[in-house]
């Protein structure tokens, strides 16, 4: 299934759909409609219980540029004087650009991730970056105060020293870079990008769904709390894991496609 909804293309095949921000010419730049459009697919996708894993990724060259400026100072942008921004919006920012989801979400960054662009990514579970991707934080640059989630979610993954230097030059940081910080998974060839994803997403979507929606879960709590609640979250979820789910995924017929699966990939016998 495809669907051209102007600014963003939804394509959903083989319980995977891909999220495509189409304004090329902008650079991908968040205007109003096509934030609500991202929040919109993504919500939408959440409720659709043929989809397991989503990408989102942006027309060629850019991934994301960030906001669209040249909303800049409406209430509709959140980049205006007004001590009460529209609710909406409100809800937008405390939930971050992709809304509240559960199901796994790859950032295919096809080229430029840029302030909120950078912060769309970071929304994402984890990224995989064409070899034409750049990451940058230009908050500082124009005048602007973060409100997806940067300063919690660049430090997270690069380390707060880094962040720091990215958003206090706004330099560009390139994919191999990036890469060495650990802000990205891989760097691709341009145009294996999307197959790549594809096959990383095949992989997700060959797992146990439940499995792997409560294992990003327990991420989420753990990642954001002390090391020893952490310890706390996890074992917690481990033992109502147990108590409602073991016999199902634990069947033996699974187990032995998971055996089948691992020597496959080590070419090796493994579980004997």
């Amino acid at each position: 299934m495809a669907v051209d909804a102007g600014v963003l293309e939804v394509e959903v095949a083989d319980a995977v759909a891909v999220l495509t921000l189409n304004r090329p010419d902008k650079r991908n730049a968040l205007n109003a409609e096509l934030r609500r459009a991202l929040r919109g697919a993504v919500a939408e996708m959440e409720a659709d219980a043929d989809v397991d894993v989503i990408i989102v990724t942006g027309a060629d060259p850019a991934f994301c540029a960030g906001l669209d400026l040249k909303e800049f100072g409406t209430r509709e942008s959140g980049l205006s004087g007004a001590a009460d921004p529209p609710a909406e919006l409100a809800k937008e920012i405390d939930r971050g650009p992709l809304g509240p989801h559960t199901k796994p979400v790859i950032g295919a960054v096809n080229g430029v991730a840029v302030t909120g662009g950078l912060e769309l990514a970071l929304a994402c579970d984890f990224l995989i970056a064409s070899d034409c991707a750049r990451f940058a934080d230009t908050h500082a640059r124009v005048g602007v105060q973060p409100g997806w989630g940067l300063t919690v979610l660049l430090p997270e993954a690069i380390g707060v020293r880094r962040a720091r230097e990215m958003s206090a030059t706004g330099d560009y940081v390139d994919a191999q870079a990036a890469l060495g910080w650990g802000l990205v998974n891989r760097v691709v060839a341009h145009d294996e990008l999307l197959a790549t994803c594809r096959r990383i997403a095949a992989a997700i979507v060959s797992n146990d769904r439940t499995a792997v929606r409560t294992l990003l879960s327990t991420y989420d709590a753990t990642t954001s709390t002390t090391q020893a609640e952490g310890w706390r979250i996890e074992a917690e979820a481990h033992r109502a894991w147990n108590r409602e789910h073991l016999a199902a995924s634990g069947s033996r017929p699974r187990l032995d496609a998971v055996i089948d699966r691992g020597r496959s990939q080590v070419g090796g016998r493994q579980g004997d």
